[in-house]
């Protein structure tokens, strides 16, 4: 048995980058009452070959030290293991059970492949890439990404351009969205745009005017500007119908108390039908 005085050294190995193991054991530290200088907890991470593990093996029983593992493959958490028990070094698997209570669960067998918490797939890439291209293409920002985007959103202010934008973003569309402003031409770069990537969004007048006074009264402007005023909601509308009757090839989607969710799954739905193209 150890010396109470003795530092206590910890060997936290890993298939991978053992970061998840490292954040486990201090977890766990944190629960005695121990100073920080107490323990030398000594992360070896892509521990793949069995003369790696005779190494930390070896340096762990001079140390009087204890293995935590997180490898992935059984047949190498069974070596190690053994490997500890041989030179009486304490041990500590810390995804084994997990994987073996898990299968016999799910009733189907654990893949076995270190570092897939660490993989950074393509799709994520194209999340990002798609969130960072809606973000600089918001409200009419940016006008030249506009032929460049796989959906572009048109309407009215408050018709949920913005978080319906950023919603398809996070499933890996670049989306860019104009505002049609009363009495303003539409962007020429618009004219570019193949037409089944455009969508406008409309409102009911009644439904519109709804949330542009709840808009105002929570910036605490007062509700008898024009923006909130019926008389000029309808010319917006009018002025924004007029503008699609010009463009009868762009898809029109009624927002009208429907959930971002639900406008989104309509866009896609149109967007992949029009397309011919999979779903992300």
């Amino acid at each position: 048995m150890a010396d109470s005085g003795l530092l206590r050294t910890i060997y936290i190995v890993s298939d991978s980058t053992g970061e998840t193991a490292e954040k486990m054991v201090r977890a766990a530290l944190r629960q005695f009452d121990l100073h920080e200088e107490a323990t030398d907890l000594r992360l070896v991470p892509h521990l793949r070959h069995e003369l790696d593990m005779d190494v930390v093996v070896g340096n762990a029983q001079r140390a009087q030290g204890l293995v935590v593992s997180t490898l992935v493959r059984g047949e190498e958490r069974k070596v190690l293991q053994t490997k500890c028990e041989l030179r009486g070094v304490p041990y500590v698997d810390l995804i084994g059970s997990l994987l073996g209570t898990m299968a016999r669960f799910l009733s189907v067998e654990p893949r076995e492949v270190p570092g897939l918490l660490h993989t950074v797939s393509d799709s994520y890439f194209r999340r990002m890439e798609a969130i960072e291209f809606t973000v600089q293409s918001d409200d009419g920002r940016s006008p030249e990404n506009l032929i460049k985007a796989d959906l572009v959103l048109l309407g009215i202010s408050r018709t949920s351009k913005t978080p319906l934008s950023i919603y398809l973003a996070q499933k890996g569309y670049r989306v860019a969205n104009v505002p049609l402003v009363l009495d303003l031409p539409l962007p020429l770069e618009l004219d570019q745009v193949p037409p089944e990537r455009v969508y406008a969004l409309t409102i009911q007048p009644d439904a519109l005017l709804q949330i542009r006074r709840e808009r105002l009264l929570r910036i605490h402007m007062a509700a008898d500007t024009s923006y909130g005023q019926r008389d000029y909601i309808l010319r917006e509308i009018y002025f924004a119908r007029d503008l699609l009757r010009s463009h009868p090839s762009w898809t029109v989607i009624d927002v009208t108390g429907k959930a971002i969710e639900e406008t989104a799954a309509d866009v896609l739905r149109l967007y992949h039908k029009r397309t011919g193209t999979p779903m992300h």
